[in-house]
């Protein structure tokens, strides 16, 4: 199982993802509140695998997923989307994201996702 740096703007939202990961037997090392911070969380913490919210103030999940690849080309991302951001997925992928998890999060899916992209 995974270490796991979540990174979402919403409290709700992270507390909802940490606990489905948790139950999936994965450890949450840190959390993030927005794209700057998940950047300095990720040097301090060094997690497996992070999960990114695209849209957040400051620095948007994009722009974190970037300066946090230009950090660890082989960092494993996560992006975490609302239905009907798909040209934001699109790009994400574009930029180095491994896979994505649509909101609202639905436990398996989440999991399953996790699972695939921590085993590349």
């Amino acid at each position: 199982m995974g270490k796991i740096l979540i990174v979402d703007d919403t409290l709700f939202m992270r507390t909802l993802l940490k606990n489905i990961l948790f139950t999936g037997g994965h450890t949450i090392i840190g959390e993030a509140g927005d794209g700057s911070e998940a950047v300095e969380k990720y040097k301090e913490l060094k997690p497996d695998l992070v999960t990114m919210d695209v849209v957040m103030p400051k620095m948007n999940g994009i722009e974190a997923l970037k300066a946090i690849k230009a950090l660890d080309p082989a960092a494993r991302v996560v992006m975490c989307t609302a239905v009907g951001q798909e040209q934001m997925v699109k790009l994400a992928i574009k930029t180095g994201a491994r896979g994505y998890i649509v909101k609202p999060f639905q436990a398996p899916k989440v999991l399953e996702e996790v699972k695939n992209v921590l085993a590349t």
